[in-house]
């Protein structure tokens, strides 16, 4: 069997094309086997895998749980919330103490960006980012890129279009690394004040227009804004950024052609996506869910083997 090129899964900037292809090939496998009746396989039966969360999280936390369980793994979870990190312990004194009880996996979300990093360095056990800050959130990265490649065939020449708050979202920096990677072209969409000034040095089109960037895209990614990331106010007001960048069934209906519209969740309806359109034949929102569970089995099937 082919093995990753890496120890830890810390960012698609660190993987390459061959990985991402690795990935998508046993998640082809193990899609399979989550719609089979019988839906656990005895592929990880002797690992332990800890998901220690220090930031609030429904589907990225459920589906590696999921994904888990899925492939026989022993599962402990941790919430730093309930934990004696609220005591001042450190994380590298939390994640040893966790190691102790003999695990073989992290799988870690953190506030501060490049944590996983820090951690992969300091601890015995193989790591896998959950997201990191505003930085990278690489599974989530290659369950979209997966869905486009389900629905499309191929990612080389498709032309995704990123919309909405882009600098603070982890997911559209996975997401530019894993479809670039791939041979697809990116462009990123949102208002000036959202775009970060970095986004030139990634080899990205940035259009301001959310018309002139769906009717030049194959597939549209929909971020919602990350009111709780941000410090100040980005734009005038949120009814303001809802005439500008909501998608709505009127917006779609007029492109003469049809794009697939994608969300990483969790969707704040009738802001950036109304539900017409998150609910349409258009949508592959449900599916991203269902292919994250793959993608992350195979991440942590090809981890541990």
């Amino acid at each position: 069997m082919s093995q990753l090129s890496v120890q830890h899964l810390l960012g698609i900037k660190y993987i390459t094309k061959k990985d991402i292809e690795l990935i998508f090939s046993q998640a082809d496998q193990f899609k399979e086997v989550i719609n089979r009746p019988i839906k656990k396989v005895p592929s990880l039966r002797d690992i332990t895998i800890a998901n220690i969360f220090f930031e609030n999280s429904t589907r990225t936390r459920l589906s590696f749980e999921l994904a888990e369980k899925r492939l026989s793994a022993d599962v402990v979870n941790f919430s730093a919330s309930s934990s004696s990190v609220s005591k001042g312990e450190t994380l590298i004194d939390t994640v040893n103490n966790i190691l102790a009880m003999k695990v073989d996996i992290v799988v870690m979300r953190h506030p501060k960006p490049g944590a996983p990093l820090f951690l992969s360095k300091h601890v015995n056990a193989q790591i896998v980012n959950a997201g990191d800050g505003a930085h990278e959130h690489p599974t989530q990265g290659l369950l979209d890129a997966f869905s486009i490649r389900e629905k499309l065939g191929d990612l080389k020449g498709v032309k995704v279009a990123i919309v909405g708050d882009i600098l603070h979202s982890r997911v559209a920096i996975s997401n530019i690394y894993c479809l670039q990677k791939m041979g697809a072209e990116v462009m990123v969409c949102g208002p000036t004040t959202l775009i970060p000034k970095y986004i030139s040095a990634l080899n990205v089109k940035v259009e301001h227009d959310m018309k002139k960037a769906l009717q030049w895209c194959d597939v549209a990614n929909m971020l919602r804004i990350q009111l709780e990331r941000q410090d100040i106010q980005y734009f005038p007001s949120l009814r303001e950024y809802v005439m500008m960048y909501g998608l709505n069934k009127q917006i779609l209906d007029s492109l003469k052609k049809e794009i697939i519209i994608m969300h990483p969740g969790p969707i704040n309806r009738g802001v950036e996506i109304t539900s017409d359109v998150a609910d349409s034949k258009h949508s592959v929102i449900l599916q991203q869910v269902e292919n994250g569970v793959a993608i992350r089995m195979a991440v942590l099937y090809l981890l541990a083997s």
